[in-house]
C-alpha cells in the first residue's frame, strides 16, 4: 500500500503539530493539575476527549473489519452503551465528582474499605498495562506497517510510545486532553470524509440498500446464535460491559473527573454519546460498502455470513487490513495523509490515556500510602516515572501478543469474565445501604475465581463453552452480587456516615428537580438526556 511523499508530509506535520500544542497545553504544577487538569474542563473538552480516548485503533480496525464480515451488528455496543452513559450521567457521575477521588478505587474506599480499593487498582494497573497499552501499540504498529511494510515492527511501536509519551508523561492529563480535542476533531472529519467516498464508490445509499439490504446485513437484532450479537446478549450482557467502561474504567472516569462542575461533567457524557450515534456511519458502514466494492480483489465472494477465520484461509482477506484498503483505495493524495493523522490519533489518544490512568492509579492508590508525607510536586514525579515504566512495559510487551491471538482476538470476551463483579459492586454499593466492606471485597473475589474458572476451562483445559460471552457476564455478575449481598447480612452493618455521603436516595433526585427549575431545555441535562434516549432507540428501531 504505497502512499505518496505529500501524505506522509502531512502526517509528519500532524504528529510534530500536536506534540508541541499537547506540550504547549501542558500543566504539572501540583498533583490535581497533573492527573486531573485542574479539575477546570468544560463539558466540549471533555466530551471531545473521551471521544478520542475511546476510539483506539484496534476500534477502527475492528469496527470496520465486523462491519465487512457480519454487517453493522458490532454497533449494539455503541448505541446500547450510549444508554449507559445517560444512567451513568444521571446516577453515578455526581457522585465521583463530589467525593473529589482522583481514583475509581478510591470511591471504593469511601464506600467500603481500603481492601476493595487495592484488589480494584491492582487490577486495573495489571490490564492497563499488558492488556490495554501493549495491545493499542500492537494493533496501531499493524496498521502502519501495512503503508511501510519495510519497516521493522519493534520500530514501529517504541516510534508510537515516544509520540505518545513525550507530552503524556510531561505535561500529564491536561496535556493529553488538549490533543485528544484535536484528534477527536480530526478523527470524526477524516472518517466522515472516508465514508462519504466509500458510499459515492458503490453508488450511493439505494445501491448500498439494494445490496444488502436482505438477509441480516443491515439489521441490528440477530439471532440467538449469532457470533457476534445474539439478541438477548444486546440487553443483558452488554449493558454489564458498557457501563464497565464508561463508569468504571479509570481511563475513561479520569476525564470526566477533570470537569470544572457537575453538570460540565454529565453535559461532556452526554455529548460523547451524541458522538457515538455517528460511528454507525464512520466507522462500521465504510467496512460493509468494502465488501461490494471489490477491495481484496476477489472475485465472487459468497454473499452470506462467513466468519473471519474462514475469510482469511479460504480467501486470503484479513478484515484488518479493511480500514487501511479502503483509505488508499479511495481516497486521493492529500487526504490519505488526513486519514493517516485520524488513525494515529486513535493510537495516541488511547495511549495517552492509558498511561495517565496508570500513573494516577499507583500514584495516589499505592505511593501516597506508602510515603503519606508527599505533596503534590513529589506525587507529580512519581507519576511521571509511573508512566515511564509503563511505556517501557508495554513496549518490550507489545511484539509478543503475536503469540497469543487470543489476548487480542478475544479482549472483549476476557472483560466480559473480569467486568461483571466489578460493575456489581458499584451498583450495590450506590444504590443498597446495607452492602459493607466485607460484602464487596468477597463478591469481588467470588467473581474473580469464577471468571479465572471460565478463562482456564476455554483456553487451558480447551473446554468448550456452549454459551456466547454476553450471556456469560450477566449469570457473572449476579453470583457476585448474591455473595455480597449474602456476606454483608451476615456481617456487622456498613459505617452509617459512608453510606450517607455514597448512596444514591430519591432525596437526591428530588433536590436536582427543584436546581432545575427555570432552566432553559437546551441546558437542562435531563432534557438532553430524554432527547439522546430517544436518538437511540430512533436508531434502534430504523436499523431493526
Amino acid at each position: 500500500m504505497s502512499i505518496s511523499i505529500i501524505d506522509i508530509t502531512i502526517l509528519v506535520l500532524f504528529i510534530v503539530g500536536i506534540v508541541w500544542w499537547a506540550l504547549r497545553n501542558g500543566k504539572s504544577s501540583d498533583s490535581a493539575s497533573y492527573f486531573l487538569a485542574g479539575r477546570n474542563m468544560t463539558w466540549p473538552v471533555v466530551g471531545l476527549s473521551l471521544f478520542a480516548a475511546s476510539v483506539s485503533s484496534s476500534t477502527l480496525m475492528g469496527h470496520s473489519g465486523e462491519g465487512f464480515i457480519t454487517g453493522i451488528a458490532v454497533f449494539n455496543y455503541n448505541w446500547i452503551s450510549v444508554l449507559v452513559m445517560v444512567f451513568f450521567a444521571l446516577f453515578f457521575l455526581p457522585f465521583y465528582i463530589k467525593s473529589g477521588i482522583f481514583t475509581m478505587p478510591e470511591f471504593l474506599e469511601k464506600r467500603f474499605d481500603k481492601r476493595s480499593r487495592y484488589y480494584f487498582s491492582f487490577i486495573t494497573i495489571f490490564g492497563n498495562v499488558f492488556l490495554d497499552a501493549a495491545a493499542t501499540l500492537y494493533t496501531g504498529a499493524l496498521i502502519i506497517k501495512l503503508i511501510f511494510p519495510e519497516v521493522d515492527l519493534f520500530w514501529i511501536i517504541l516510534i508510537m510510545a515516544i509520540v505518545a509519551g513525550s507530552y503524556t508523561i510531561i505535561g500529564g492529563l491536561s496535556s493529553a486532553i488538549n490533543a485528544d480535542m484535536i484528534q477527536a476533531t480530526i478523527l470524526i472529519i477524516g472518517s466522515g470524509i472516508l465514508y462519504f467516498y466509500a458510499l459515492n464508490e458503490i453508488g450511493g445509499w439505494d445501491e448500498l440498500y439494494n445490496r444488502f439490504g436482505e438477509g441480516v446485513w443491515l439489521k441490528l437484532t440477530r439471532s440467538m446464535n449469532d457470533p457476534t450479537v445474539p439478541w438477548l446478549g444486546m440487553w443483558v450482557g452488554i449493558p454489564i460491559l458498557g457501563f464497565y467502561f464508561w463508569a468504571n474504567n479509570q481511563v475513561m472516569v479520569q476525564r470526566v473527573l477533570s470537569a470544572k462542575s457537575i453538570d460540565h461533567g454529565r453535559k461532556g457524557v452526554l455529548f460523547v454519546g451524541f458522538l457515538y450515534l455517528f460511528t454507525l456511519f464512520i466507522f462500521i458502514l465504510p467496512g460493509l460498502i468494502g465488501r461490494g466494492i471489490d477491495l481484496f480483489g476477489v472475485e465472487n465472494l459468497p454473499t452470506e455470513l462467513i466468519d473471519g477465520s474462514t475469510l482469511k484461509s479460504q480467501y486470503g482477506i484479513n478484515t484488518d487490513e479493511v480500514y487501511p484498503r479502503l483509505i488508499v483505495k479511495l481516497l486521493p493524495v492529500g487526504l490519505i495523509g488526513l486519514i493517516l493523522a485520524a488513525m494515529i490519533s486513535a493510537l495516541t489518544s488511547t495511549l495517552s490515556a492509558t498511561l495517565s490512568s496508570v500513573s494516577t492509579l499507583f500514584t495516589m492508590d499505592f505511593y501516597s500510602r506508602i510515603d503519606k508525607n508527599a505533596d503534590s510536586k513529589e506525587q507529580v514525579r512519581v507519576g511521571r516515572i509511573a508512566s515511564l515504566v509503563v511505556l517501557v512495559f508495554a513496549v518490550i510487551w507489545a511484539p509478543f501478543i503475536a503469540s497469543f491471538d487470543s489476548l487480542v482476538s478475544y479482549y472483549q470476551e476476557v472483560v466480559s469474565y473480569l467486568a461483571p463483579p466489578i460493575v456489581g459492586t458499584f451498583f450495590l454499593g450506590l444504590f443498597w445501604r446495607r452492602s459493607n466492606g466485607n460484602g464487596a471485597l468477597w463478591g469481588l473475589i467470588s467473581g474473580i475465581l469464577v471468571a479465572i474458572a471460565l478463562m482456564v476451562s476455554k483456553y487451558v483445559l480447551d473446554i468448550t463453552i456452549p454459551y456466547h460471552f454476553l450471556l456469560i457476564a450477566p449469570v457473572v455478575m449476579l453470583f457476585s452480587m448474591l455473595v455480597n449481598i449474602v456476606v454483608s447480612f451476615m456481617t456487622e452493618e456498613p459505617d452509617a456516615e459512608k453510606v450517607a455521603q455514597n448512596t444514591w436516595t430519591v432525596k437526591i433526585w428530588k433536590e436536582e428537580t427543584e436546581e432545575l427549575k427555570g432552566v432553559p431545555w437546551f441546558k437542562n441535562y435531563r432534557v438532553l438526556s430524554l432527547l439522546l434516549v430517544v436518538a437511540c432507540f430512533t436508531m434502534y428501531l430504523i436499523f431493526i
